[in-house]
């Protein structure tokens, strides 16, 4: 599909930090912060919020049984997403959890802030966010269905208690930027006119807006809006289905 690549893996992979964070030469370190300011810069004019320099979780070789990788700073990656030439010098492949939500009434999509630094004013499947450093256990593991919760409390406004345990899918990476998106689907009891109030009232403004889709009519939404919908979202639903999630 254009480049993208699926990977599949077992039904519990190992997700684990086992390598530091290479050191930068001085050319490379000045391209990358030249990049990130001019990327911060749009991002805080277009009323996106400011990014922030944390450090996020990238693979360095992902198999059907692993992931393994290190934990690098953000500014790296976004300077790759700037300039994609830049993987042959960082070989950066930033982890991210993604969501499938099914609510009672449908699926849940989410339209991207159009300032966003990556994929801007898309419709995309919340929740979804970097893997970071938080999500990184003493013993180096990685709690990636941890990081899927807090981005779903912090984006849609629900409480991890309100959904079912994450059923891993697939990973699939992009081309250019090398984002790996680890997909999971969630489901809910709540109908979608709770879910959507509690995006009014606890989400974070990742989703400006916020659209339940029932399941008869998805088909149609998908075919509607797929040049405007990030790729991976049709394949993380195509795997939710073949899974007898639905």
């Amino acid at each position: 599909m254009n480049g993208f690549r699926v990977h599949d893996f077992c039904a519990h992979p190992i997700i684990r930090v086992e390598h530091a964070m290479p050191p930068l030469d001085p050319a490379l370190d000045a391209e990358i912060e030249s990049l990130w300011s001019t990327a911060s810069d749009r991002v805080a004019a277009g009323g996106a919020g400011a990014l922030f320099n944390g450090r996020v979780f990238s693979a360095d070789t992902i198999t059907p049984d692993a992931i393994v990788g290190h934990l690098t700073e953000y500014r790296r990656i976004v300077a790759q997403m700037e300039r994609p030439a830049l993987f042959h010098a960082l070989r950066l492949r930033p982890l991210a959890a993604c969501g499938v939500l099914r609510c009672a009434d449908g699926i849940v999509f989410g339209r991207r802030h159009a300032s966003a630094v990556y994929q801007a004013g898309l419709w995309q499947l919340p929740p979804a966010g970097s893997v970071d450093a938080n999500a990184v256990r003493p013993d180096g593991v990685v709690d990636v269905a941890g990081q899927l919760r807090a981005e779903l409390r912090e984006e849609v406004g629900l409480s991890p208690d309100d959904v079912d345990a994450p059923v891993p899918l697939c990973v699939v990476e992009h081309p250019g930027s090398h984002v790996c998106d680890f997909g999971m689907a969630l489901t809910t009891s709540l109908n979608g006119e709770a879910v959507l109030a509690a995006h009014r009232v606890r989400g974070n403004g990742e989703y400006p807006t916020l659209r339940i889709v029932p399941l008869a009519e998805l088909p149609d939404f998908v075919a509607a809006f797929r040049d405007e919908m990030v790729p991976p979202a049709p394949i993380f639903l195509r795997r939710a289905v073949s899974a007898g999630w639905t």
